[in-house]
Order: C-alpha cells, then structure tokens, then sequence
C-alpha cells in the first residue's frame, strides 16, 4: 500500500486546511478538538443532516502509524487486548495496550492492508504508543513508523456506496464493520460502527485531506465539525462509545466501558480468550471474579442552566458523596445537554446527581445490568464449601 513517509508529528498549535473554509470555526483552545472545525455556524443543524443523510468531519487531528513486516500481525497478537493475529487483508479491528495492572494506556484503530498496518490514534498519543511499539520489536519481522495520514469521518443514516476520488476514480466502499480497501493516491477507506453504525473513516494523505473533504462533500455530505461528532458517538451509539483521556482516566480499566469487551465480532476492543498479553490477569480477574469498580454511563443534563456549567474532568456527586468524573460533555440537537460519566457502580440507576449546582440523571439504557453471579466466583465458592 501506498503510505506517505515519516511526517512531523501533530503539535499542539496543530491547525487544519479546512479550518479556511467559509464558516468554520474552531474549537476551545482548551479542547481536545482544537484545530480541526468545531462546527460550520450550524452545529444543531449538522447533527440533523447526520440524521437525514451523509456528513464529512474533518477528525485530521489524530495520530497515525503504519506497521510493516511478515510478522506484524502475529508480533501485534503478543500485547495489545485484541486478537489479531488472524486478520485477513482488508479487515481491521479495535485493540486495547493496557499497563501491567491492566489500566488503559492506549485505543487504537487497526487495518491490515496489503501487507501494511495502518494505526490510528486520539491526538498526542501516537508518540507515546510508537515509542511502545518500537522497545516491542526485538527480533520481530515488524516495523512501526509514524505515517502522514489524516483521518476524515463520513458517517450519517445515508451514506453512499461508493465515492468519487479527486482524481476522478469512482472507489466502492467497504461493507462489514472494520473492512478497508486502498483509497487511489494512498491511504485507505475503513467501516466503522461509530459514531453512527456504518460510518466511513477515510484515512488519507495529509496533502490530500483538503481535496479529498472537498470529493465528500461533491458527493453530497455535508461539512459537520467535532460537536456533531461528539454529540453522534454520545447521544447515538449503545453501548456508549468512550473517547480515552476524555471519558477515562489514569486508573480506568477495560470492563469500565463495555463497548470495549468483545472479540472483533462484536465490535470491541477486548477478546476475552486470546492469548497471553500484559494486563490479561486484571481482565480475567474481573471478568471471571468480580464487576469493575466503575461504570461508564450517559448522563441527562439539567437544560435550564448555562452551557458552560458542567465541564470534563468536574466531580459528579450524589447524596452529596462524590461517585464519579464526567467526560465527554456536549449539546445534542434533540436530547439537548447530554454527558458521559464514570460512575461507582453501587450507585443506584435512579439516583439523583449533582454537578457543580447542575443536576442530573442517568441513562437507564446505558446502566449495566448485572445479570447474576460470575461463574468463577460461583466456582470458588464450591471449592470452599460454600454453594
């Protein structure tokens, strides 16, 4: 596959072409999305044509990686949460790199293609996981290096199945969850399951990225920036989607968002009966012996207060105890203000929460249900004489 060499890395001040567009505007500079649009003048209405139709987000702002090498897959299968080692050409999956007690160090975008790994990751977290993945060489047949890729969104109830090129190639777009195929000029096209199921993630040359935002919206997507997305990967996937660094922590652990539990299959980020990686014991522990501690949850904000009152990273108390973080916080076009959160899990389905003044109740679609004793835990009982 045709992949653009060693780049320079995103920075911070990173700011796109698309950004030059008539109407966007940016980010907070506070915000994890800052660089890319945040939205176009019409941030409600973006989210509505998603609904009615086909959007393009500009998303160029995360880290990408290509991996190279006739062992790529089978030395990837060795410590990251996913299993891997079997993907065929054109497929790709979610995976997890989790640090030896089994926290989450990394979430990562993977698509085999021919011959090549292309990775994509949340900003700033490229350096760090290529610095990992290069001290996991050894002897492999493996060869992580930065790529000059960019990352766009399709995603909405009406997408094409097919896109023109900018260079006028008509390109069919792949169909099953994590499919890829090779995009003329470089780069790949990618079937997501989110933030809307059946998203597209074209993945393309960064010198490519305006031309190829401009082929999407000829094709009739509208320009949406990062509020829409937002708001579509909180208010519109179940189980809830989490975003790592935003609705997670340092301390955060698999089983605290369950989307990321489940082979590729299943659409996570987790197989449950691979082999060996660093971290499994954590997993196993808790899928076998316990429940996490926490729980990602969606959160339906008081509208009567300003849009500014509740924050990532604010405390999120009940019975005026703390009980948990909020993550991602956003204004959707008809739940109106809606926030994930990680919760302690004792915390009741119907309790009534508090942040910062702001009060607030929990999605009882997106509240685990707990569905009877682990058959682990039940074993270890029997061992004791206790069944």
């Amino acid at each position: 596959m045709n992949v653009p060499a060693v780049p320079d890395r995103i920075e911070s001040d990173y700011r796109s072409p698309i950004l030059d567009r008539p109407g966007a505007v940016d980010a907070d500079s506070a915000s994890p999305d800052v660089g890319v649009p945040f939205h176009y003048g019409d941030p409600l209405g973006e989210q509505r044509a998603a609904d009615a139709g086909a959007v393009i987000i500009d998303r160029s702002h995360r880290d990408a990686l290509t991996i190279s090498g006739g062992e790529r897959l089978t030395w990837l299968e060795g410590f990251v949460s996913q299993h891997v080692s079997e993907l065929s050409d054109g497929e790709g999956a979610e995976t997890l790199v989790l640090d030896a007690n089994g926290r989450v160090e990394h979430h990562a975008l993977l698509s085999d293609v021919d011959g090549t790994v292309v990775v994509d990751t949340e900003r700033g977290r490229g350096g760090p996981l290529l610095q990992f993945l290069t001290k996991m060489v050894f002897w492999a047949d493996a060869a992580p290096v930065e790529a000059d890729l960019a990352v766009l969104t399709l995603t909405g109830t009406s997408l094409p199945e097919a896109l023109t090129a900018p260079d006028g190639t008509d390109v069919t777009l792949p169909v099953g969850d994590y499919a890829s195929v090779t995009l003329p000029g470089g780069g790949i096209a990618r079937r997501m399951p989110w933030p809307l199921n059946g998203a597209i993630d074209l993945v393309v040359p960064r010198s490519g990225l305006t031309a190829w935002f401009d082929a999407a919206v000829a094709g009739g997507a509208r320009p949406a920036g990062s509020w829409a997305f937002e708001a579509l990967r909180v208010a519109g996937t179940t189980p809830l989607r989490g975003r790592l660094g935003v609705d997670t922590d340092e301390k955060t652990i698999p089983h605290e968002v369950s989307s990321w539990i489940g082979a590729v299959s299943q659409q996570g980020a987790v197989h449950l009966d691979k082999g060996c990686y660093r971290g499994q014991e954590t997993v196993s522990r808790v899928h076998n012996l316990g429940r996490s501690p926490r729980v990602l949850v969606r959160l339906q904000l008081d509208g009567s207060v300003g849009d500014d009152s509740v924050v990532t990273g604010a405390e999120v108390r009940a019975g005026g105890r703390p009980v948990g973080r909020v993550g991602t916080v956003v204004q959707h076009h008809e739940d109106g203000p809606v926030a994930l959160a990680l919760l302690k899990r004792a915390v009741p389905a119907d309790a009534e929460l508090d942040i910062d003044g702001v009060a607030a109740s929990i999605d009882p679609d997106t509240f685990p249900q707990d569905t009877g004793p682990q058959a682990g835990r039940e074993a270890v009982k029997r061992l004791r004489g206790q069944a």
